[in-house]
C-alpha cells in the first residue's frame, strides 16, 4: 500500500510595482539613466559599476533591507564603526577602482616583478651582494613580509564587507589585494634568493618575525590591530598611523635608500611596487577621513573620536619604529641613519594629518 504524495503549498509572489525597474518614465530604459548624480558632467565607468549598486533604504530602497543579520542589523549596518557621516555615499575612490581595474593593474605589476626577478637571475646580479646585505634582506625584509601578510588577511580583508557603502568596501576590497600581492612578491624574492645563492638563508624570516627583538613592537601592534572590531577604527590605526610610522620607515626611508649603495638594483624594485600600492591606497584612506572630518553634522564629533585613535594607535607604533633602530647599523654601507629616517616619516605623517584635518599628536614630539 502506498501513500498518497505530500501536497506542499508555497507563498506567492506578489509583486507590488516597488521592484527595482517597475517604474516606467522617460529615459527609463535608456541604459545611460542614472539614479545618482555623477561627480562630472557624465558618470564615469567605476560610478557606473559601484554607485548604487547596493541597495541602501538611504538611497532608492524604499522598503527597507530586504535581509538581516541574527542579532539584528539588516544590510550594511553604520553601527559598525563610531564613525558618523550625514552621507556616506558621498564617499568616491579617487583611484576610481572597480573590479577590472584589480585584474589589469596587478598583473602589470605581476609582469614587472617576474620580468626583474628573471633578468636579476640570468645577469647574475645576485653575484655581487655582500654577507651583510644578504643577510640584511634575509632577515628584515623577510620578517615584513608577515607583517603584509597579516595586513592583508586579517586586517582588509576582513573589513571588505563592512562599508557602509559599496564605494568603501570596494576600495578596502581593492587594499586587500595589494596587500596580498606584495607579500606573494615578497615570499617569491626570498625563493629566488634562495636558489640563486648559497649563503642567503631563506627561512631565518620566521625566526626574526617570531622572536627578534627588534622587531616584537611591531609584530605587537599588527596583531592587535587584527583585534580591532571597529572597520574604521581598524582602517585609520593601519593606513594612517601603522603605515606612516613604521611601515613607511621600513620601506621608503631605509630599505629604498641603502640598497643601491649595497649593490643592490633589485630590492628596490619589487619593495617600490608596494610603495606605489600603498600610495594608492593612501589616497582613498585621506579622501574618507577627511570627507569625515569635515561632515557638516559630524564633523567636530568624528575629529574628537580620531583624536582618541591617534592616542591609542601612535605610542605603540612609535615604540615599533624606535625598537627598530638597530637594523640600521647591518649594512655594509650605511648611507643613511635612523635619525634622518624617523625624522622623515614624522614629517609626513604630520603632513597627512594636516591635510586630514587633525591636530599632531603631542606623543610625536617625544
Amino acid at each position: 500500500m502506498t501513500s498518497s504524495a505530500k501536497t506542499r503549498s508555497f507563498p506567492k509572489v506578489e509583486f507590488t510595482d516597488s521592484e527595482a525597474g517597475a517604474l516606467e518614465f522617460p529615459s527609463s530604459k535608456s541604459r545611460a539613466y542614472n539614479y545618482f548624480k555623477p561627480a562630472k558632467l557624465r558618470a564615469t565607468v567605476y560610478e557606473d559599476v559601484t554607485v548604487d549598486v547596493q541597495p541602501d533604504p538611504e538611497r532608492h530602497l524604499s522598503q527597507g533591507w530586504i535581509y538581516g543579520f541574527a542579532d539584528g542589523p539588516g544590510g550594511y549596518p553604520q553601527e559598525w564603526t563610531a564613525a558618523k557621516s550625514s552621507n556616506w555615499h558621498a564617499f568616491l575612490d579617487p583611484n576610481e577602482e572597480w573590479e577590472q581595474t584589480i585584474y589589469r593593474n596587478n598583473s602589470a605589476v605581476v609582469r614587472q616583478v617576474s620580468l626583474c626577478l628573471e633578468n636579476a637571475k640570468r645577469a647574475g646580479a645576485y653575484g655581487n651582494w655582500n654577507t651583510a646585505w644578504q643577510k640584511f634582506i634575509a632577515r628584515n625584509l623577510g620578517a615584513w613580509m608577515h607583517a603584509e601578510n597579516g595586513m592583508a588577511l586579517h586586517v582588509f580583508t576582513s573589513i571588505q564587507r563592512s562599508g557602509p557603502t559599496n564605494m568603501i568596501n570596494t576600495a578596502v576590497a581593492v587594499n586587500a589585494a595589494h596587500k596580498m600581492r606584495f607579500a606573494q612578491d615578497l615570499a617569491l624574492f626570498n625563493l629566488d634568493l634562495s636558489e640563486s645563492l648559497d649563503t642567503f638563508d631563506g627561512s631565518v624570516h620566521k625566526e626574526v618575525w617570531a622572536s627578534a627583538e627588534e622587531w616584537q613592537p611591531t609584530r605587537k601592534v599588527v596583531e592587535e590591530l587584527t583585534a580591532v572590531g571597529d572597520w574604521a577604527e581598524l582602517l585609520f590605526g593601519t593606513n594612517v598611523v601603522f603605515e606612516q610610522l613604521v611601515g613607511q620607515l621600513f620601506r621608503s626611508e631605509l630599505v629604498m635608500q641603502i640598497s643601491a649603495t649595497n649593490g643592490d638594483y633589485i630590492t628596490p624594485t619589487i619593495v617600490g611596487t608596494g610603495e606605489h600600492d600603498y600610495s594608492r591606497d593612501l589616497g582613498y584612506t585621506r579622501a574618507l577621513f577627511r570627507l569625515l572630518t569635515r561632515d557638516e553634522r559630524f564633523g567636530g564629533t568624528n575629529r574628537e573620536l580620531f583624536g582618541q585613535w591617534l592616542a591609542k594607535w601612535v605610542p605603540p607604533c612609535l615604540e615599533a619604529a624606535y625598537a627598530l633602530q638597530p637594523i640600521w647599523s647591518q649594512p655594509a654601507e650605511k648611507a643613511r641613519t635612523f635619525a634622518d629616517s624617523l625624522a622623515a616619516t614624522k614629517e609626513k605623517f604630520t603632513q597627512l594629518l594636516e591635510e586630514i584635518g587633525l591636530d599632531t599628536p603631542k606623543e610625536l614630539d617625544k
